[in-house]
């Protein structure tokens, strides 16, 4: 638990700064661009994330599996590489399709749309999932933390360069495009440092061979993921489908704020996990105490959405922006909710049930993906954060459910085999 929490420590320090960043560069982009060419801005940015995190593999997931404790390291690193590969193909290929049918569904100008390919394309060139998990697998979350808050600097110092010299979607979304290179670059470089690849060890069929569920739990995550940004992204772009431009920039706004607990599940469940795979006999006791600080600290977290929200609002985007107070509300505490799972999420994934938490997740994203455009309807922005609530309060109550049924939970690590998680002895969690 020590290592865990100073593991979490350097994280948050790490979004820390990125939150700080945020505020200016969101700053800059509503003040600069107005409500109509920011929702244009939020739309590009959630197309690449959209097509990324649909391509993207969990690679990080991988390494701290098949690479735990020395073991593998090299032939999961190689699998995470391939994996990548595949990934930029299949991306470049549904960015295309996206892109050439976006005008049928979303409210794009045509000068944007070449532009929104480019964005996608440099998303998927930098995706950084396998150097994350390696420095993950070593626990090497300050050098990991210092490499990441790149991103953030890179767009702040990009957003005052745009507001001041190329004030436009254009300019902003460069600046983005290079922060997502920069960050790449910097964690490829401090994750080989010292441990260089193996290129001979770059293949997709060497995991598979020596571990047989190796494709189940790399399709499982892969849509775990892909669900994750569907149910954050895809809602954005679905927003301006049915609301138009302004109600997209409106919530994208809205969601950045009121959603940074999200973030912070995120964080918790990029620490915990390691924890769980590398120490089996207290993974639920971990997972246990998380999830109960986590109640707590979701808890705070919206009571200050209450007190300040409306106050950011007007502090940091334009009047326009300050009919989304209630929406950023609902959205923490959706972020709340989320936080809460976030450790029950990672001990069904340590334990070989990935598979199992996709469906949990997958019934109530769609569900809420079905009813946005009738959410938006009856209350606009707030409708749709509504939306967003119902869905991450199923997916967390059914990873409870779950996990308190489940008469004996096994790590899957390899290649030791399986070690029992829970015996029947052991207090539920």
């Amino acid at each position: 638990m020590k290592r865990l929490f100073k593991n979490i420590g350097w994280l948050l320090g790490g979004r820390g700064f990125n939150a700080a960043m945020s505020l200016l560069y969101l700053y800059l982009a509503t003040h600069t661009l107005g409500i109509d060419s920011f929702g244009h801005f939020a739309i590009i940015v959630a197309l690449g994330q959209t097509v990324t995190g649909l391509a993207n593999f969990q690679t990080w997931q991988f390494i701290v599996r098949w690479g735990a404790n020395g073991e593998g390291a090299g032939e999961a690193t190689g699998f995470a590489i391939a994996l990548d590969i595949l990934s930029v193909l299949m991306g470049a290929v549904i960015a295309a399709g996206v892109v050439w049918t976006a005008q049928l569904w979303l409210p794009l100008p045509d000068e944007l749309l070449w532009l929104t390919f480019g964005y996608c394309v440099i998303s998927l060139l930098s995706i950084r999932a396998t150097p994350t998990g390696l420095l993950r697998l070593n626990f090497k979350y300050a050098t990991a933390t210092g490499a990441e808050a790149v991103q953030p600097a890179i767009r702040a110092a990009g957003a005052v360069l745009a507001a001041y010299f190329m004030p436009s979607v254009a300019g902003f979304v460069l600046a983005w495009a290079a922060a997502e290179v920069s960050v790449a670059i910097t964690l490829w470089i401090v994750a080989t440092r010292g441990a260089p690849i193996e290129w001979d060890k770059i293949s997709l069929t060497k995991i598979p061979t020596r571990h047989s569920d190796a494709w189940r739990f790399v399709w499982s995550t892969n849509m775990s993921g892909s669900l994750t940004i569907a149910g954050k992204q895809m809602i954005i772009l679905l927003v301006s489908t049915f609301g138009g431009a302004a109600l997209a920039g409106g919530f994208r706004v809205a969601a950045q704020l009121g959603q940074a607990l999200v973030t912070l599940a995120q964080t918790i469940s990029k620490a915990i996990l390691p924890e769980l795979v590398n120490d089996k006999e207290n993974a639920v006791e971990i997972a246990r105490r998380m999830a109960n600080i986590a109640v707590v600290a979701g808890g705070l977290a919206v009571g200050m959405a209450l007190l300040f929200g409306r106050w950011g609002l007007a502090t940091i985007a334009e009047d326009d922006f300050s009919g989304f107070y209630w929406a950023m509300v609902i959205l923490s505490i959706a972020g709340a909710v989320e936080l809460v799972g976030a450790s029950l999420e990672s001990l069904l994934v340590s334990a070989g049930k990935a598979h199992t938490a996709f469906f949990v997740r997958a019934v109530p994203t769609i569900l809420a993906l079905l009813l946005l455009s009738t959410a938006i309807e009856w209350d606009g922005a707030k409708g749709a954060a509504f939306a967003m609530l119902g869905s991450s309060s199923l997916a967390v109550l059914g990873f409870f459910v779950v996990v308190l049924n489940l008469r004996e939970i096994k790590i899957a690590v390899a290649p030791d085999g399986e070690a029992e998680l829970n015996k029947p002895d052991r207090p539920a969690l």
